[in-house]
């Protein structure tokens, strides 16, 4: 076993990639509190072709608390992410974070000041090239039922 570890040099980069959109893969997806006890489904991405701290960043949807109208705003950015990830949910179908991980979609990135300097934050997200195999659209409760069967 090593006792030493050492930095690597994609690590000490903080040059952020450009604005735009960038292929990413949904690595995790969970429902959480905010800080200000909302619930709130939250996803970490990593952007593909993107070395090091860069290419791993976290989007936010806040399902309950906040304005009517921040909820409004999240739950079209959550349909917008279902539709990229090839999902097409109809009024009851429940939101599932399980179904999102492992699925690659494009999503498109600006920088925006933070703290004590700029980070990456995501603007939108569509369907990743190549499209899906299957380009008959689903709803959520025939995909899981595919799925689960």
């Amino acid at each position: 076993m090593n006792d030493r570890h050492f930095f690597l040099s994609e690590e000490l980069s903080t040059a952020l990639p450009a604005p735009g959109y960038y292929r990413a893969t949904i690595s995790a997806a969970r429902f959480r509190e905010s800080s200000h006890g909302n619930r709130m489904l939250q996803l970490s991405l990593r952007l593909h072709q993107v070395p090091g701290p860069c290419g791993r960043l976290a989007d936010y949807f806040v399902l309950e608390g906040a304005s009517s109208e921040g909820r409004s705003v999240a739950r079209r950015r959550l349909l917008q992410l279902y539709h990229a990830c090839g999902f097409y949910p109809e009024e009851g179908d429940e939101i599932l974070p399980s179904r999102l991980i492992d699925i690659d979609v494009e999503v498109k990135v600006d920088h925006v000041e933070w703290a004590h300097g700029s980070r990456l934050r995501v603007l939108g997200y569509r369907a990743a090239w190549p499209a899906l195999l299957d380009p008959e659209p689903r709803s959520e409760g025939q995909r899981q039922g595919a799925a689960d069967a």
